[in-house]
């Protein structure tokens, strides 16, 4: 098996499935990530009280939607993108399950953007 091959192996294990198959754990984001994802979102939207509010309405709201395996998924997927070289080719190439995932990702950050700002 090429190293290509088990990657997109791996992907498909990791990325299978849908959220509304999977139901959220309550509260199973760990506080380190919930932080990093207000730090984040509050260089976005400004260093304010109010941005403050906002941003973990956000994150609370995200998480209320997919569970913390999948969104690290997505985040996964996302950095992945990022990158250079073969590697970073398979995650931008748009395979089934990796777009599944980002779609569930965008879908919760849809709504949290509704609800929070």
């Amino acid at each position: 098996m090429t190293m290509r091959s088990q990657a997109l192996a791996l992907a498909l294990l990791t990325f299978g499935g849908t959220a509304a198959a999977q139901p959220p754990a309550i509260n199973d984001y760990p506080t380190d990530a919930r932080a990093e994802y207000v730090f984040a979102c509050m260089a976005t939207n400004g260093q304010t009280q109010d941005a403050l509010r906002r941003c973990s309405c956000s994150i609370d709201a995200i998480a209320s939607i997919l569970p913390y395996d999948r969104y690290v998924s997505a985040e996964t997927v996302l950095r992945m993108r990022q990158g250079a070289g073969e590697r970073a080719a398979m995650f931008r190439g748009g395979t089934p399950a990796t777009s599944a995932i980002l779609a569930d990702l965008r879908r919760a950050q849809a709504e949290a953007e509704m609800l929070c700002f």
